[in-house]
């Protein structure tokens, strides 16, 4: 039995000598909360390549002679000898069973095993070569794209297509690490390229033109990609990307960040995958599991130590941003008066600078009209969505308006990291995926996921993805046809001449009082802004003497 008196009296020469205490360590764990899944830190998954254990590097699918592997104990895990890669035989209660994390694959080679080993150990080979064989498009290299970029060049994808032609200014240089001085007004994504191409070699990165080029582009461009990643546009034009991938039935994202704050939308049309766990005592049902997943199939696979592994096959099927935006909120989330008064502010607030967007063309400025009328609209979705009216205050508003706009880069590395997260489980078809609306507020580090969904639960699992969306009322009524903005018919050229910067940069730099809600904003607001100048973080206390940090950004007017 330890000495209790020892152990104390240790305690008290630490504290009497910090130089003997080792450096404290704290871990930072954020997890989205939703009720469809349950997920880690943003960069668990993310491993960079080892390209100093690989020697000569060597083409894909080759084998290089130059790999000397150490010699190591016999370990079987999931039915693998990691000794020497070969295969343990098991016997799974159905045949082979699909999905199972094996470390050997014929379409990976010596140095493919050697590069990506711990990623490969995590999530199996057969992952790893549909990881690797996968082309995925980008669409802005903004700082959320760089992070995203970066992610998915050291995960090991087969290429990566970059569509972002705007010229490099000097506020691209804080976020854009791909980005040096001498790239200021060269195409963002040309002058990335050969930066993002060191990361690892056997990704093929290209740029491919700008977003007018690629939005009158034939749908079928998109096909030839595995998944669509749209980052920091206005609404409609995230909306007419994702008309177009659902065309082509290419899962989408959308995200987006606007300084503490950021969203990411899914539409991945209809998405299979498989899901490992411990067979538990009770049976897993071959059924619908919501309203808008399906098990479709269970197989069994015995592992060495006596235990059962479930591998569950499941369907999710996704609806198109433009319906998601006007979707109302889960029924467990309406008919729960817990759930739906914790549902962040943030949710109507981003749907009231979608509508924003899409009325006037530009972000929220520094002007009393802008201001009245997002305030307006921000109250207007916070009572459609049936949220209370304290859901919405004048700080968190106030809050809100001074980050629209500005890039902070933590917030683009969680939200970034969290989305090539699901990429990756998306193309290896394995785990959940997000459904369908997940959103991160950095000032409270509060994350939450909501299935936002507009067909009524006699329709959701016969639904066919791949046809033409129509609009559906909650009775299951047939309102009209959409085709012209969710089938990519007819000609959009009308919406191609929008400005596409819209202000993302951030809106001038402004002190703002508190907000009343009921009172007229154009009385409260400042009459000269402050002037131009790089993002500020000014301190204020509140009424209880808290510190508030709030993110000020400034906008560059033109010479």
């Amino acid at each position: 039995m330890r000495d209790v008196r020892g152990c104390v009296a240790g305690s008290r020469l630490l504290r009497a000598d910090p130089r003997a205490r080792a450096p404290a360590r704290r871990d930072l764990h954020l997890h989205f909360q939703g009720d469809y899944q349950t997920h880690s830190s943003a960069s668990r998954n993310i491993h960079p390549p080892r390209l100093a254990r690989l020697g000569k590097m060597s083409a894909p699918g080759e084998t290089s002679s130059a790999i000397q592997y150490p010699p190591q104990p016999e370990q079987h895990v999931n039915g693998i000898n990691h000794s020497n890669g070969t295969e343990v035989p098991t016997q799974p209660a159905n045949g082979v069973a699909d999905g199972s994390t094996t470390t050997t694959a014929p379409g990976l080679s010596a140095d493919d095993l050697a590069l990506y080993d711990r990623q490969i150990r995590l999530w199996g080979a057969k992952a790893q070569q549909q990881i690797q064989s996968a082309k995925v498009l980008l669409v802005s290299l903004r700082a959320l794209g760089t992070e995203i970029a970066k992610n998915l060049t050291l995960a090991g994808i087969s290429q990566l297509t970059i569509v972002d032609n705007e010229p490099v200014t000097e506020e691209d240089l804080g976020s854009g690490f791909f980005l040096r001085e001498e790239d200021i007004n060269k195409p963002r994504g040309e002058a990335a390229v050969p930066r993002i191409q060191e990361l690892n070699p056997r990704v093929k990165v290209t740029a491919d033109g700008g977003l007018q080029e690629l939005l009158i582009k034939d749908p079928m461009y998109y096909a030839q990609f595995e998944c669509i990643i749209a980052c920091d546009h206005d609404f409609m034009t995230l909306s007419m990307i994702n008309t177009a991938a659902r065309f082509a039935s290419r899962p989408f994202y959308a995200a987006g960040i606007h300084g503490f704050y950021g969203y990411i939308f899914t539409d991945l049309v209809a998405h299979e995958f498989v899901v490992e766990r411990e067979k538990s005592n009770k049976p897993t049902a071959v059924t619908a599991e919501t309203l808008t997943r399906a098990v479709l199939g269970v197989t069994e696979r015995k592992e060495n130590n006596g235990k059962t592994t479930e591998i569950v096959k499941k369907c999710e099927i996704y609806c198109p941003f433009i319906l998601a935006n006007s979707s109302p909120l889960p029924l467990d989330v309406l008919n729960n008066r817990r759930k739906l008064k914790n549902v962040p502010p943030l949710l109507p607030c981003l749907r009231a600078l979608f509508e924003f967007e899409r009325e006037l063309m530009h972000l929220p400025a520094a002007t009393p009209q802008d201001l009245q009328r997002f305030a307006q609209l921000a109250k207007q979705k916070t009572a459609e969505m049936g949220l209370p009216a304290e859901t919405l205050s004048g700080d968190f508003l106030r809050s809100f308006l001074q980050n629209v706009g500005a890039e902070i880069t933590p917030t683009a590395a969680f939200v970034g990291g969290r989305l090539s997260e699901d990429v990756i489980n998306v193309l290896g078809k394995r785990e959940q995926p997000i459904q369908n609306f997940a959103l991160f507020d950095g000032d409270s580090l509060d994350g939450k996921i909501y299935c936002l969904y507009t067909i009524p639960p006699e329709m959701a699992m016969g639904f066919d993805p791949n046809l033409p969306m129509h609009t559906v009322d909650m009775s299951g009524t047939m309102t009209g046809d959409m085709t012209g903005l969710n089938g990519m018919a007819g000609d959009m050229s009308g919406l191609n001449g929008m400005s596409m910067d819209m202000g993302i940069n951030g809106m001038s730099s402004m002190q703002m009082p508190p907000m009343d809600m009921n009172t007229n904003m154009s009385a409260s607001m400042p009459s000269n802004p402050t002037q131009e100048g790089a993002p500020q973080v000014t301190a204020e206390a509140n009424a209880n003497g808290k510190g508030e940090t709030q993110q000020q950004t400034s906008q560059p007017q033109p010479s």
